[in-house]
């Protein structure tokens, strides 16, 4: 029958990406990064498809104060089936390349899109557990406290900020899903009888990007007062009304708890300032949302008492500043001036 047989580039392209997942075996799928002050080297833990590596006695060594169980690779099933789920992959992109079935560029996809959900939510689960369930028996324990890292992108824990985010292999991996789709999709459209993907490859997909870039995305995160601490003075962010937010290019995220420390941390160029993404503040009045600062409008008073001295209030308009203005006595300032 026409039209059944895959394009000739189609078929190259599902060839190479068996080729990489083959590649996918011998480098990291995931990293997990941990800073703090103590470490400003940083600690690494590796996340390879058949074993841990990285900094993993010191951070094992650190998960024991605060009850969490210890890493292992032997304690992980995941560890033994990864390598042969992916070299089943890497062989089933070949074969469905050499036959070169519309109908098993399908299925491929389904398994495949299917594979990558499962995948992410059992790693979530891992996280989860080893966040969770701590020894009672701790040296350090803090009431309400958990200790999962994100999935993707960063978390404040403690004094450590954890960054967690695909490496080379996760990356492959994700490169070869959406070549893929693409495939996938291009020979739909090519297709005379113009057939409809199954509706169940097109939700899996959707579901998959959907995952993909809401888990990425760079936006603010809410501060939660009496948990966050502020990255610059290491105190817990007690008020609502007077927090701050750094996010680099990366999606790593930065929260301090008044206008001052920004500042100091700012001035101490910590982040070259080319990798900054975007900045935000607290918006005093109101739900404190946080508001991009080129959009906010600052009043600074000594009234005003913020946590370490700042006295910088910010507001999403100028009309919420003109009524604390006629409150606290002070004067209007500009984001620019400030940091300067």
């Amino acid at each position: 029958m026409k039209n059944e047989k895959l394009k000739p580039w189609i078929r190259i392209l599902l060839i190479v990406c068996g080729l990489a997942l083959v590649l996918v075996l011998f480098v990291p799928l995931w990293k997990i990064d941990l800073v703090a002050p103590q470490y400003p080297e940083g600690l690494m833990l590796l996340i390879f498809p058949d074993k841990l590596s990285g900094n993993v006695d010191i951070i094992n060594g650190l998960n024991h104060y605060i009850g969490m169980k210890t890493l292992h690779t032997a304690d992980f099933i995941e560890f033994t089936l990864l390598p042969y789920i992916i070299s089943f992959f890497a062989g089933a992109f070949i074969i469905v390349a050499a036959l070169g079935r519309k109908k098993l560029l399908y299925v491929l996809l389904i398994l495949f899109v299917s594979f990558g959900l499962l995948a992410m939510y059992d790693f979530w689960r891992w996280e989860y557990n080893y966040g969770h369930n701590l020894n009672p028996d701790a040296a350090i324990i803090v009431p309400g406290m958990a200790y999962q890292p994100p999935l993707i992108g960063f978390k404040q824990l403690l004094n450590f900020g954890a960054y967690s985010m695909p490496d080379m292999g996760g990356w492959i991996f994700i490169s070869v899903g959406a070549a893929l789709v693409l495939c996938a999709v291009l020979t739909w459209k090519g297709s005379r009888k113009k057939k409809q993907l199954p509706k169940i490859t097109s939700a899996l997909v959707s579901s998959f990007f959907l995952f993909f870039f809401s888990s990425c995305s760079s936006g603010p995160t809410p501060i939660k007062t009496g948990t966050d601490n502020c990255y610059n003075c290491k105190m817990t962010i007690t008020d609502e009304r007077f927090g701050a937010e750094l996010i680099t290019a990366k999606g790593k995220i930065y929260k301090f708890d008044d206008v001052h420390c920004i500042l100091s941390f700012l001035k101490l160029a910590a982040v070259d300032g080319n990798k900054i993404k975007s900045v935000f503040l607290t918006n005093y009045c109101g739900n404190h949302q946080l508001i991009d600062v080129n959009q906010s409008n600052l009043l600074k008073s000594e009234q005003l008492r913020s946590p370490m001295g700042g006295n910088i209030a910010a507001f999403d308009n100028t009309d919420s500043l003109q009524k604390i203005k006629q409150r606290f006595e002070g004067t209007i300032v500009n984001w620019t001036d400030l940091t300067k």
